[in-house]
Order: structure tokens, then C-alpha cells, then sequence
């Protein structure tokens, strides 16, 4: 198949539904559907019927604005979501006007403004199907030029091309550690092995993270061309997505996904009636946060007990079955398709020198606006709390935003306008991460909140090394001690060296930054903990 054919196709789709000129499109992520999502659609659907051929009712992914659902969107067909008319709170009931708004004016008693910070700052390229296609279908993806770019890549450009396009876009790791994409590609396409694997990790286990969900849940068939984009670059057959069995709508759309992939000749044998041939298989977590872990999820998949080994030597040279092994994100591989669509140089124009591109974060906490938002890197954390987040509700005041999960650490109101990007927040003490974003008002204690990273490291600990099996469990202790108002000087002491042994002694990420909450809430706020120290 070459590009021409696809584009055919493509096209053919949409003369299919040529004559739809409007659509209601109903949020059927998890968010949504947990708030009533599936009686709105049904009560939609079941007034629209065939809609005179004009009007179409469906399910669609995140719309993002998660603390508003269930969402219902009228749109032209082609519209993006910003451009769409937006009603929040929908209930059965309201399926008549919602109808009767399609081709009149709108219901103001339930439209939620789209001309508002949330949609008109966000930069949409991993969501930019997201609340506007059918997760299930593949018709839906195919017609928004899903696949186009796997077409691209295997009809027109060698392997050392799609490495180069990667390398070009300055694309970095969107699970947290923020290593060169490119690098990592053609490490282990240099990497001799008659076998090789292409790892999708989606083992998403941060407090208040739910990109890769959201991912998975709206746009399946993406992060499949991303990973056979990448099996052909590097000379992989076989893929793994390992994600967690604590996400049950996204294992179905995954496994929907790859099915109906196969069904259309674009994976499995001879994809896009070509020469390369690519499997997908799908393996659950069991909720082990270490699995996320690059060593500890391979082991895992091997059917071994989830636990991380030391490095070298790295999976690049010797992963999944002692092959060479590519592991990257459910964001990472989502970029890959724009990426090779629009050339490397597009994507490195956006972002920062050293941080190219978008990055989706998934706001929680004590935000008016708790969602998924994507934007580019390089915009200030004041920006995305105080504008596209809403700010604080109920009128109290700013505290701190965690940034990074347990691994991560807490940002004060006077660092509020750094620019979000890998290097500057290391500069705080924390990181990027997979994206979650924890917002704190005044009410925060900030000792309680690293007591409960701390709880969360400790119990999810594998217990493999000395480190961090025990000195998590007696920062904890001290961390609690401290808390109850019965620490001393001598404990907030020796809470400090715990940290800095625990960190550079650990054998794996967790141990290594599980002390970062504590350490980053001691660096700005350390008078809370004086203030609860008894005196000796």
C-alpha cells in the first residue's frame, strides 16, 4: 500500500458519511462514564435515530475537562473540540434540548464555554483525536489520517530515515526520565539480535495520574502505529503493551484496537501488504508500582516476579529474553505519527531548546478545572494552574503543586512562573514525571503530604534492596513520629540522612527518588516540620 492508497481510503470514508453535517459527540472515557455517561448516549442516540442522515450521535475519548461530566460536544463533523459547542453536567433529561440545539441555539443552562483558558491554551497533538473520534472504530481513525504516517514510513522512507525523523524532533521520553527518543531508537537498531521487542509501557501507577489512561481509552489505534512505527525503524516483529488490569475500558479499547488492526491488513503479517510484519500482545499488571519500572516490567512480563535488576547491561542491549528490547510510554509512542507526518523539524519547533515538543499532564487536586490537558513545554506552571487549571476554588489560597507522583516533589507559589520543562524542574528538586500534576491550598500540611508519599513508596517498595526496603520504612516512621507532634531535632536529623542515603543507594528509580517529596517539602516549607518537633 502506498500513501496515495491510503488517502483513497480515507477518503472514501468520509464520502460514506457525506451527508452527516453534524454530530453529537458524548464522552465516553472513564471519568464520564463513572458520572452517567452511557444513559446520556443512549437517550441521545435513541431521540436522534438515523438523524434524517444528517445528524449523528456517538461515543467518543476524554474531552478532558474530566471535573465537568459527563460532557456532550455539537459539532460540524470536522470541528475540534475548542471549535464545538460544549455542555457539562448532561443528564438523560437533557438529551431532548441538547437535540433540539443541534440545528438551534444552544442550551445555556448547560454550555460550558469554550472560549475559556482550558481549550483555547492547550496545543493538541497526542489528544488531537481525543473527543472527537470513536475509539472503536477504525474507520473513524483511518479518516482523520490514521495510519498514514505507518504508510509513509514503510512505503517511502528506509529505517535510518524514520531514525533520523525521530532524532530531528528532539522527542524525549514522556514516562518521566526524559532520555532522547532518537538516542534510544537507534541504540538498539545497532544492536545486533535476530530478535527484537517493542515495549509499550503503560503500567501508569503516580497518585492522581491518568494521561496514558486517557491515552488508551481515546485514541488506541495511535499508540499502535507508534509502536510499529518503531518496530520497523529498530527491525522488531513483536510488540508487548503491559499496562495495568486496573483499566479495564482501556485493555477493551486496546484489545478492539488490535483487532480490528489485524482485520484491515495493518498489523500482523505483511502490514499494509508490505514486507514487514509486526504482533501486538497485551499484558496486565497486578498493580505492582515497581513494574513500571523498565527491568521490573520486562521480569514481569517474563512471568518472573516484578522486581528491577541493576544496569548494564540496559534492555537496549539485552531486555525482554536477553534481546534487544525499545521501552517508551503510551505518550511517547502517540507522538511518533505526527512526528513522521510532519517531519522531526515541525515537532523540535515547539517546546524549548532542550524540550521539544507538547507534554499532556493530568491536573488533580484542589483545582477548579481537574483534567487532562496538553500544552507546550516551556509553559509556566502559574499558566496552567491559575489560567487553564481555574485556580483555587472556594476562594482560599495557593500552597504548592506536586509535580512528578511519589517520585517527584512539591513546588511552592514563589517558583510559580518556571517554565515546565525536564531541566528547570530538576532545578526545584523535583521532575517531570509521566505528567500528574497534585495542586495544594493553604490547607495542606505539607508533612502529612510527605508522610503519604512516603506510606505510598514504602508499601509499594519490592523490597529487592536493603535501601529502600528498610529505609523507607524508617522514613515513614519518622515522618509519622513528626507528624503526631512527638519528633525531635535529632529525628528531622536523621530523617535527612535517611533521604540522602536512600537516594544514592537504591537500586532502582523508587528507592532512588522516593526521598524527593520529603527533601523538596524541607526545602520549602521547613518550618512546618520545626513547628511540630518537641523540645529535648
Amino acid at each position: 500500500m502506498h500513501p496515495e492508497d491510503l488517502a483513497e481510503k480515507a477518503a472514501q470514508i468520509r464520502a460514506e458519511t457525506a451527508a452527516i453535517k453534524r454530530e453529537v459527540r458524548v464522552c465516553m472515557a472513564a471519568s464520564c462514564q463513572s458520572s452517567g455517561a452511557q444513559p446520556v448516549l443512549a437517550a441521545l442516540a435513541d431521540i436522534c435515530g438515523d438523524g434524517g442522515g444528517t445528524c449523528h450521535v456517538k461515543g467518543v475519548g476524554c474531552m478532558g475537562l474530566c471535573s465537568a461530566g459527563p460532557l456532550v460536544a455539537v459539532a460540524d463533523k470536522d470541528c475540534t473540540l475548542a471549535n464545538a459547542v460544549l455542555y457539562r453536567d448532561v443528564t438523560p433529561a437533557d438529551a431532548p434540548d441538547i437535540m433540539q440545539s443541534v440545528c438551534g441555539a444552544p442550551v445555556e443552562r448547560l454550555r460550558c464555554p469554550t472560549e475559556q483558558p482550558f481549550f483555547q491554551r492547550q496545543q493538541r497533538i497526542v489528544l488531537e483525536n481525543s473527543g472527537r473520534i470513536d475509539p472503536d472504530s477504525f474507520k473513524d481513525y483511518v479518516a482523520v489520517g490514521g495510519y498514514a504516517a505507518l504508510v509513509k514510513a514503510l512505503s517511502e522512507m528506509t529505517p535510518a530515515e524514520v531514525l533520523r525523523e525521530v532524532t530531528t524532533s528532539g522527542l524525549r521520553g514522556r514516562g518521566g526520565g526524559g532520555y532522547p527518543t532518537g538516542l534510544k531508537w537507534s541504540t538498539v537498531a545497532k544492536t545486533a539480535g535476530a530478535q527484537k521487542y517493542v515495549i509499550c509501557n503503560a503500567d501508569e501507577g503516580d497518585p492522581g495520574a491518568f494521561m496514558d489512561r486517557a491515552v488508551l481509552e481515546s485514541d488506541p489505534h495511535r499508540v499502535l502505529e507508534g509502536m510499529m512505527i518503531a518496530g520497523y525503524a529498530i527491525g522488531a516483529n513483536k510488540g508487548y503493551v503491559y499496562v495495568r488490569a486496573e483499566y479495564p475500558l482501556a485493555v477493551e479499547r486496546l484489545q478492539t484496537a488490535i483487532r480490528k488492526a489485524k482485520g484491515a491488513g495493518f498489523l500482523g503479517a505483511r502490514v499494509a501488504d508490505t514486507q514487514f510484519n509486526f504482533e501486538v500482545e497485551i499484558r496486565l499488571g497486578a498493580g505492582a508500582f515497581v513494574c513500571g519500572e523498565e527491568t521490573a516490567l520486562m521480569a514481569s512480563i517474563e512471568g518472573l516476579r516484578g522486581q528491577p535488576r541493576p544496569r548494564p547491561p540496559y534492555p537496549a542491549e539485552a531486555g525482554l529474553w536477553g534481546c534487544p528490547t525499545l521501552i517508551n510510554n503510551v505518550e511517547s509512542f502517540a507522538n511518533i505519527a505526527p512526528i513522521i507526518r510532519n517531519g522531526g523539524a515541525w515537532f523540535a519547533g515547539i517546546g524549548t531548546e532542550k524540550s521539544k515538543g507538547t507534554k499532556v499532564f493530568a491536573l488533580a487536586g484542589k483545582i477548579q478545572n481537574t483534567g487532562l490537558i496538553e500544552v507546550p513545554m516551556g509553559t509556566s506552571l502559574r499558566d496552567i494552574i491559575e489560567q487553564i487549571g481555574g485556580g483555587i476554588p472556594d476562594g482560599l489560597a495557593f500552597k504548592a503543586v506536586q509535580t512528578g507522583g511519589p517520585s517527584g516533589g512539591c513546588i511552592p507559589e514563589q517558583h510559580l512562573d518556571i517554565a515546565v520543562d525536564y531541566d528547570s524542574l530538576k532545578t526545584l528538586g523535583t521532575m517531570m514525571g509521566s505528567g500528574g500534576m497534585i495542586v495544594m491550598d493553604e490547607t495542606a500540611c505539607m508533612v502529612d503530604v510527605a508522610r503519604y508519599f512516603m506510606e505510598f513508596c514504602m508499601t509499594e517498595s519490592c523490597g529487592k534492596c536493603i535501601p529502600c526496603r528498610a529505609g523507607t520504612q524508617q522514613m515513614h516512621g519518622l515522618l509519622d513520629k513528626i507528624a503526631k507532634g512527638e519528633g525531635t531535632h535529632a529525628d528531622l536529623a536523621l530523617l535527612e540522612h535517611l533521604c540522602e542515603v536512600v537516594q544514592a543507594t537504591s537500586l532502582c528509580g523508587l528507592g532512588q527518588t522516593a526521598p524527593n517529596p520529603v527533601l523538596s517539602t524541607l526545602r520549602y516549607f521547613r518550618d512546618e516540620y520545626e513547628n511540630k518537633l518537641v523540645s529535648e
